[in-house]
């Protein structure tokens, strides 16, 4: 009897290894959804069901051990499991809260509607219903620009990671509970809606960082003399607002009577165009001191930087100095 009974506890040792130290699991990709308050024995339940683990006791036995081992919590969230693995990885895994999320990158100068494509692209819903999210919640920046009629200059542009599941409210919330923590820390106060609608125009006028404090300065300047910005992104953001935007600039959207048309209406448009960096904040807070009235954007010279000039005569050789320019790059 003695050795039966030794046999009976070799054998369920040798279960219990088993069960706990033998990888199992599904060999394609499976999601499983914790809710918060769910308890252990549920988890335990859910993982086996969807083929995560075993057994839901293996599962329970060793959490337990590495509770009154070690503590520690089961965490909510959605968790991702593509292969075969031991019930040990599956519980640090939940007990880390290695939950599953999908990175979502807003480059600098990103407008609403880049960045409505980008969390489509991404899987992450569908680009109309973020576009809708960015007008709607317009409540969230109601303190710092109480005139907005959309999140346009106030989803800061910066690497994300959402779950499949969130929602385009919580993601355009995110986004601006970022902007506000890089506006703090750059002492961004006072008029902000002008400061982030100067910054828009500034981050898509020049890619390079250091010219940015001087195209500040050059909008400046004109807006002291009351002249038209006459900057061709307000343009296309007013092609883009009313869905007519081609590709490029026709003389039709040059006419187009648009408060963002700034070559007919003097003063900066009525809002952000795009979704400016640290870098255009801080040009747009701390302009370069210049006489500056002109310049041919970087953007557009195949030289690679901006020209600018304080008069019209200089200005205008510097546009045939880019048109050489331009004709020399095309000639290569």
């Amino acid at each position: 009897m003695r050795r039966i009974f030794l046999l009976l506890v070799l054998l369920g040792m040798l279960a219990t290894a088993f069960l706990l130290f033998s990888p199992y699991g599904p060999h394609r990709e499976t999601f499983v959804e914790i809710a918060p308050g769910t308890s252990s024995r549920q988890i335990a339940r859910a993982l086996e069901q969807q083929g995560i683990v075993r057994s839901r006791y293996g599962f329970d036995v060793w959490r337990l051990w590495m509770e009154v081992a070690h503590g520690g919590t089961l965490k909510a969230g959605e968790y991702r499991f593509d292969h075969p693995a031991r019930i040990s990885e599956v519980y640090d895994r939940i007990r880390r809260g290695d939950v599953y999320t999908i990175a979502l990158t807003i480059p600098e100068g990103s407008n609403l509607f880049d960045i409505a494509a980008r969390v489509e692209a991404a899987q992450l819903g569908f680009k109309e219903a973020f576009e809708q999210a960015a007008r709607k919640n317009i409540a969230l920046v109601a303190d710092l620009d109480p005139h907005a009629t959309s999140l346009e200059g106030y989803l800061f542009p910066d690497t994300y990671h959402f779950g499949r599941q969130t929602t385009a409210a919580v993601m355009v919330a995110a986004m601006v509970k970022r902007f506000r923590s890089a506006a703090a820390s750059l002492g961004l106060e006072g008029n902000v809606h002008r400061v982030v609608t100067l910054a828009s125009l500034v981050e898509r006028e020049t890619p390079i960082a250091e010219e940015r404090p001087l195209v500040a300065s050059v909008f400046i300047n004109r807006l002291d003399k009351n002249m038209p910005l006459m900057t061709d992104p307000s343009v296309i953001y007013a092609a883009l607002l009313e869905g007519r935007y081609r590709g490029t600039i026709y003389q039709s959207d040059l006419n187009a009577d648009s408060p963002y048309n700034t070559y007919r209406r003097a003063g900066l448009p009525p809002g952000p165009i795009c979704n400016p960096g640290v870098t255009s904040l801080m040009a747009a807070i701390n302009p370069a001191k210049t006489n500056y009235l002109y310049f041919v954007a970087a953007s557009a010279d195949p030289s690679g930087h901006s020209r600018f000039a304080a008069t019209l005569e200089e200005h205008q050789r510097n546009v045939e100095a880019y048109r050489r320019a331009q004709h020399e790059a095309g000639s290569r």
